[in-house]
């Protein structure tokens, strides 16, 4: 056993040969630590799976796909760095003390990644993307500061479009474009 703060932990010094991490997070900080994993560097990463148990909800909103209303910025990452897919539910019923919520478990395996797309600016363009999740995606961007018509162009995108409607590869294309646009200063 290892004791520390499992939010603080460098898993890759725990990481000797392939590793798979299999694991019943404390729920309230699932999302934290799945994001440290899969944004971690360097790519390809230490561990070859992740296998994680979430509250339902979220791992919905990991595996969702663009137009399922769960769809945001966890899908887009987890489908940026990963496969990701719900591999069994697991009911209240499954626990001494029963939560208030289904559980499931999300199987995850990494994918390769454009090295040339920063984790940050993914992270700028989605937070902008869904921060207005209703509104359409050129009055949405506005946020980022820079020429909106620049990252449409990138994407090949109207500006008509909304955030929840966009697969993995367009928030990557504005990602690409991201830093180009920014005002140099």
């Amino acid at each position: 056993m290892i004791g520390g703060d499992a939010m603080e932990m460098d898993y890759r010094l725990l990481a000797d040969g392939p590793t798979r991490i299999i694991a019943n997070l404390p729920y309230n900080i699932a999302t934290p630590l799945l994001t440290g994993w899969l944004t971690s560097e360097p790519r390809p990463p230490y561990f070859e799976s992740l296998t994680l148990m979430f509250q339902r909800e979220v791992a919905e909103r990991i595996c969702a796909r663009p137009s399922e209303d769960p769809y945001g910025r966890s899908g887009v990452l987890a489908g940026w760095r990963s496969d990701a897919r719900i591999a069994f539910n697991v009911s209240r019923e499954a626990f001494t003390l029963q939560p208030n919520v289904t559980s499931a478990v999300v199987h995850l395996k990494p994918k390769a990644v454009d090295g040339t797309v920063t984790v940050q600016d993914p992270e700028n363009v989605t937070k902008a993307a869904f921060g207005q999740r209703r509104k359409m995606v050129r009055q949405s961007l506005k946020s980022l500061g820079v020429p909106v018509e620049g990252l449409l162009a990138a994407a090949g995108l109207k500006g008509d479009e909304r955030a929840e409607d966009l697969p993995v590869e367009t928030f990557l294309a504005m990602a690409r474009a991201l830093p180009g646009l920014r005002p140099r200063g």
